[in-house]
């Protein structure tokens, strides 16, 4: 089966909830920005049944460039990880 797409995802949405495909549409786009501000200020971001996006900083380590062998310091940095929740994964495996 191939990836669903977000106008597959939409569509889908609007079926199953009687709402206007426009409406889910402002929907997922709101969901999305609130993700990332609240992402970027709180350093969490929770679907219930889902999962959540978290910020983590990485400590500055030691790496290989694999081209040349050489060792190389790669710097600190903040990411964004999404961790599944439990919920989610028991229903997908």
């Amino acid at each position: 089966m191939a990836k669903m797409t977000k106008s597959q995802m939409v569509k889908t949405l609007a079926e199953k909830t009687s709402m206007s495909k426009k409406d889910v549409q402002t929907l997922l786009d709101t969901m999305v920005a609130l993700a990332y501000k609240q992402v970027k200020t709180a350093g969490e971001f929770v679907v219930p049944g889902f999962g959540k996006l978290v910020k983590v900083k990485r400590k500055a380590r030691q790496g290989r460039n694999p081209a040349t062998g050489e060792t190389i310091t790669i710097p600190a940095k903040t990411v964004v990880k999404f961790r599944v929740a439990k919920a989610a994964k028991d229903a997908v495996l």
